[in-house]
């Protein structure tokens, strides 16, 4: 997926300029949009994958308040000899039958439908994307309004949950004791007015930017959603990186000037400040320094994915899924009105509207082949495209 295919009908220009980071957006979604990335199936399936799941992973929340794993799991060895509370199937049934929400953490790499989300959002720049599905039942509300230190991309899979969405936005909140330990009469004073009620269907999409109030329960008989929350690189981040190239000038290295109470050890402190000051606000502004942010910024995202052992040997066997391909870094998707194409350091290479999705994909992977295009892209004419790109040296011999 791009961000374009989930942000459809609505363009990608539209989202950024009227709500990324301003407003919620709710975006009906024909059914089928999303079947793709989980269904019931997929949950059992997941669920099913026993070893994985600990008391970390996998909550049981029942009107509001968390189950504790000790109840619905049971003390286990885990595959690297730890002890652990691994949840047990017909215990977490028995609080299913009561109407509790299960809830599976940190899924964005559990399959490639699930991880495709997560690709399309991180490669659009707008940050790290980690996942949770939510499982809930009619009338039984999860959890009370409040706010995410994340931006919250929600996918309807399955059923059907109404949001409220309040007038109430925290400014920017992090993952910081500041923000920890509000109680929940402040937040119920904070979250203000209701602004909408979004009642999202299976394929539909509701954007939450980081801070803003909202709650939400399953109206129909079952819900199911993927929270994807996306963690933007923040100023704190760039500080991070000044704190790092300071570590190379020796004024940086120095210890500060001692104080004893005089005014000459104050002055020299003040003097000192304004130098380190000085060098920070020249870094700021130096080329080579704000090409390194960029750098910074262009790789911030979650490493998952990517392997193809056989091609890592070289060409594979026709039966194997033919000829292997490396794609060149730094290739990105642009599109000018209705017409699209792939930036390199070479150029643009003009592409149709019926080779965007397929290249959208293949600038995403380290490799591939006909076969393995042709699964991630059914319908799309793959020996046309591959050659396409392999003359433009887009692809290049593995």
């Amino acid at each position: 997926m791009t961000l374009a295919d989930i942000l459809a009908p609505m363009t990608s220009e539209r989202f950024f300029a009227e709500y990324y980071d301003q407003q919620p957006l709710h975006l009906p979604g024909a059914a089928e949009k999303f079947a793709h990335v989980l269904d019931w199936a997929g949950i059992n399936s997941l669920l099913g994958m026993t070893h994985i799941w600990s008391e970390r992973s996998l909550k049981v929340v029942l009107d509001s308040t968390t189950i504790p794993p000790a109840q619905y799991s049971q003390s286990a060895m885990s595959r690297d000899g730890a002890t652990t509370l691994q949840p047990i199937a017909g215990k977490v049934q028995e609080w299913v039958a009561r109407g509790a929400s299960v809830v599976m953490n940190d899924v964005d790499s559990l399959t490639s439908g699930l991880a495709g989300v997560s690709a399309a959002l991180e490669g659009a720049g707008l940050g790290k994307a980690q996942a949770n599905v939510y499982i809930s039942w009619q009338s039984h509300k999860a959890f009370h309004a409040h706010y995410d230190t994340h931006d919250v991309w929600a996918v309807q899979v399955e059923g059907e949950k109404t949001w409220n969405i309040w007038e109430g936005r925290a400014e920017w909140p992090v993952a910081h004791a500041i923000f920890r330990g509000q109680p929940q009469e402040f937040h119920e004073k904070a979250k203000g007015a209701l602004r909408f009620k979004a009642h999202l269907k299976k394929g539909d999409l509701l954007y939450l930017p980081r801070g803003w109030y909202h709650d939400a329960l399953a109206e129909a008989p079952n819900s199911v959603h993927i929270a994807y929350g996306v963690h933007a690189a923040m100023g704190v981040d760039f500080i991070g990186l000044l704190t790092e190239r300071a570590f190379h000038d020796a004024e940086f290295r120095k210890p500060l000037p001692r104080q004893d109470g005089s005014a000459e050890a104050k002055y020299a402190l003040t003097q000192r400040a304004a130098l380190l000051g000085q060098r920070i606000g020249e870094w700021s502004r130096d080329p080579k320094f704000l090409q390194a942010v960029e750098n910074f910024l262009a790789q911030y995202r979650y490493e998952r994915g990517g392997y193809d052992l056989l091609a890592a040997r070289g060409a594979l066997p026709t039966s194997e899924g033919g000829v292997s391909f490396r794609v060149r870094p730094n290739v990105k998707t642009v599109r000018r009105g209705a017409d699209y194409g792939l930036r390199t350091e070479m150029g643009v290479l003009a592409i149709t509207a019926q080779e965007v999705e397929p290249a959208a994909w293949i600038i995403t992977q380290p490799n591939i082949t006909e076969a393995s295009l042709a699964l991630a892209c059914p319908g799309a004419n793959t020996a046309a495209l591959i050659e396409k790109l392999r003359a433009a040296e887009i692809l290049l011999p593995a």
